[in-house]
């Protein structure tokens, strides 16, 4: 049974998938059938055809057998002449096919706003509301007087709480247990020494908004220890907070205002990611193929529905950064080479460029290979 569940999530990421990548290619057609290019076919997957059928316009619609991919393909797009036919995707004008390249990058950074609309007024993501200023301890309750219900984190000593332009609320708490860990040790000698409650002589700024108002309140963390049965045999000792919170859950106007900024944070993210990359800061083990990919989505589900309204965002924004990439046989590489024929009047020559891309596209597959059997081996 646990096998066959887990097939199910499988499947549901590989629909997933093939959702993000119809809805790239999508946008190549939009933008082509709006700007009059010929469209010979629009294809789901890559390799022999499972279904196919021709549409009043004379466009193939298909969908083939592997589902790790699709196109859009437009009439003399890979035309070796340099006088194309006057329908063909080469004629048309240099801006125009700029448009219809970067047309799929736009519809994936536009799924990753709506879904990012869609995470915020659901389950909320990265912004922290105070459920309740206490928590029970081996049988007591610990207060923070500071803080309210409701009260939503904004800000940690000047921080800005903000998985991308700022820093995740769990880190920065991490960081102000480090700070006070310190303390305690250089003031008592450690926590062993350290009398129980509130912990005077540290604190941190943190701002909120409370009932539509910002105020800054100074938090102090307690010493916090529970006991055995006998009352006296230490069990455990920590640093607490004294707080609960959650995800806060925004409003609809709310969540139009901030879904732009989410999306603009993911993409902000894989950009810092393949900076890492580059520099050799983050190894190549940490990057994942298509296979990588279903299996991740799939676990995630596995362990929580909510996190596909995660991944959804995360992984458009992602698309959409990569294709934009001035790599051969990517969109943005196609932008590069359109824009220098329009600057230079006339285009590189076409079967040295169509060799370029096919080279880079053999590349591309090499190397999501290779990353995909690193990412399960390392």
């Amino acid at each position: 049974m646990q096998v066959l569940t887990y097939v199910l999530y499988i499947v549901i990421a590989i629909v997933i998938l093939l959702f993000m990548v119809l809805v790239h290619e999508l946008g190549h057609y939009i933008a082509g059938r709006l700007l009059k290019f010929k469209i010979t076919e629009f294809s789901v997957g890559f390799g022999k055809p499972l279904f196919q059928r021709k549409n009043k316009r004379g466009e193939l619609i298909s969908l083939r057998i592997f589902p790790l991919g699709g196109y859009c393909a437009f009439k003399g797009e890979e035309d070796d002449a340099q006088q194309p036919e006057k329908d063909s995707f080469n004629a048309q004008k240099p801006w125009k096919r700029i448009i219809v390249f970067l047309a799929g990058i736009t519809m994936n950074f536009l799924t990753a706003v709506l879904f990012s609309l869609i995470l915020l007024c659901t389950a909320g993501y990265d912004v922290p509301q105070i459920r309740s200023n206490f928590v029970e301890v081996g049988g007591q309750s610990y207060y923070q007087s500071e803080l309210q219900e409701g009260d939503i984190i904004t800000y940690i000593d000047g921080t800005k709480v903000d998985f991308a332009f700022g820093e995740t609320f769990q880190n920065l708490i991490a960081q102000k247990q480090t700070e006070v860990a310190e303390f305690v040790e250089e003031t008592y000698g450690g926590i062993e020494n350290a009398p129980d409650g509130v912990i005077d002589g540290y604190s941190f700024n943190v701002t909120v908004k409370r009932d539509g108002q910002t105020q800054d309140v100074q938090l102090k963390f307690q010493v916090v220890r529970t006991y055995q049965d006998d009352g006296v045999t230490l069990a455990s000792e920590n640093y607490y907070l004294c707080f609960t919170y959650a995800p806060y859950v925004y409003s609809f106007g709310e969540a139009l205002g901030r879904c732009w900024e989410l999306a603009f944070g993911f993409a902000w993210v894989v950009l810092k990611s393949l900076w890492l990359l580059i520099t050799f800061q983050l190894p190549i083990s940490a990057v994942g193929g298509p296979i990588s990919t279903i299996t991740m989505i799939a676990s995630a589900t596995q362990t929580n529905w909510l996190n596909l309204l995660i991944l959804i965002p995360a992984i458009s924004a992602n698309l959409a950064i990569f294709n934009l990439l001035p790599i051969p046989a990517l969109d943005g590489s196609h932008v590069v080479f359109t824009l220098i024929e329009w600057i230079r009047g006339k285009p590189i020559k076409r079967s040295l460029e169509n060799m370029i891309h096919f080279v880079g596209l053999c590349i591309l597959f090499g190397f999501v290979i290779i990353v995909d059997i690193l990412h399960f081996l390392l």
